[in-house]
């Protein structure tokens, strides 16, 4: 993979805090001009560092008020594409990773109210072939959410 530089990582800086900057403004705070970021940033989404932009829309506003994580266990580890497969159907599902510990993989979800997520539940991910069990915990509250510190990361890819 090839280097990033302290250029890309202020550009990075700046953007991951506000992803709807100008490019103008991310220039002049750069000492670059305006090509040059352009430039940049497509490099950075060529090379695979940025990999989407877009806007978060907040769930709550939909009338999803309860975000859940499902911790899943499946007979078998080799069974989790299949699963992924069944996963990918259900919509209120926004996060699923492969995981190690007690769980084989651990689902991010909202739904409407606990009747809506006992549904999910019992109806929909409980039903998938080679599911064994789940275990839900229900998030109060989201007191971190941001994307990794990019000054703290050297060019070879290590924590200072």
């Amino acid at each position: 993979m090839e280097k990033i530089d302290n250029l890309d990582r202020k550009i990075l800086e700046i953007i991951t805090l506000n992803a709807r900057i100008p490019f103008k403004d991310v220039a002049a705070e750069c000492g670059v001009s305006r090509a040059a970021i352009h430039q940049r940033v497509q490099r950075l989404i060529d090379l695979g560092v940025i990999t989407g932009s877009g806007y978060t829309v907040n769930p709550k506003t939909l009338g999803y008020r309860t975000c859940t994580y499902v911790g899943v266990k499946l007979e078998r580890g080799s069974m989790y594409r299949a699963a992924v497969k069944e996963l990918m159907k259900i919509p209120e599902i926004v996060e699923c990773h492969f995981t190690t510990g007690p769980y084989t993989m651990l689902t991010k979800l909202y739904s409407r109210d606990n009747e809506h997520l006992m549904d999910l539940l019992n109806s929909k991910i409980q039903e998938i072939p080679g599911v064994t069990a789940t275990e839900t915990l229900i998030s109060l509250e989201q007191s971190i959410k941001r994307e990794i510190p990019i000054t703290y990361i050297e060019e070879n890819g290590d924590d200072k």
